[in-house]
Formats: C-alpha cells, structure tokens, sequence
C-alpha cells in the first residue's frame, strides 16, 4: 500500500492536502493507512505531513507576495513538536 500512496504523492508533490485524500482513499487506503503513510518519513526527508504543510505555508507565503519557499519540513516538525498548533493533526470534533 505505500508504495501506491507513495505514487500518488510524488505525482502530486505539492498539492494540499486536502487534494491529496481523496487520492490516497482511491487507491483503496484505510483512513488509518493514510494517517501511517503520512506519519512516516521514507527518505530522511522529513515526515510526509510536514512536507505537505511547508509545501502550502510556502504556496500562502507567495500568494500574500512575501518569500516563498522558504519553510521546510523540518522547521514544521519544530513547530508541531513545540507545540505551537495545539491541535494540528487531530480530527475535527
């Protein structure tokens, strides 16, 4: 299953999150698969969800005509650890 997930994110690098679902749950994932896949980091790149946020801050960053491109999966992973998003990555009640 990971590496058809894998797939479909390296095909759609870049995308929100949001576009990504609904392509993983094609592929026949199981919301607890998808939450696995994205936990993990495959290539010492970072975790998946983490580069999928930098991704979208560095996309908002450009649209807001500031410095795109600079947040990185790692700098997220401070963020989260940190606790500054006190509920990222939790489901909405």
């Amino acid at each position: 299953m990971c590496t058809s997930l894998w797939r479909v994110y390296d095909e759609n690098r870049g995308a929100p999150l949001h576009d990504l679902l609904p392509l993983f749950a094609a592929k026949g994932a199981t919301l607890e698969e998808i939450r696995l896949f994205l936990a993990s980091d495959p290539d010492g790149e970072g975790m998946l969800e983490d580069r999928i946020v930098a991704a979208m801050t560095n996309e908002l960053f450009g649209g807001f005509g500031g410095t795109a491109g600079r947040q990185t999966a790692a700098q997220v992973r401070r963020l989260r650890e940190r606790g500054a998003w006190k509920t990222y990555g939790e489901p909405p009640e």
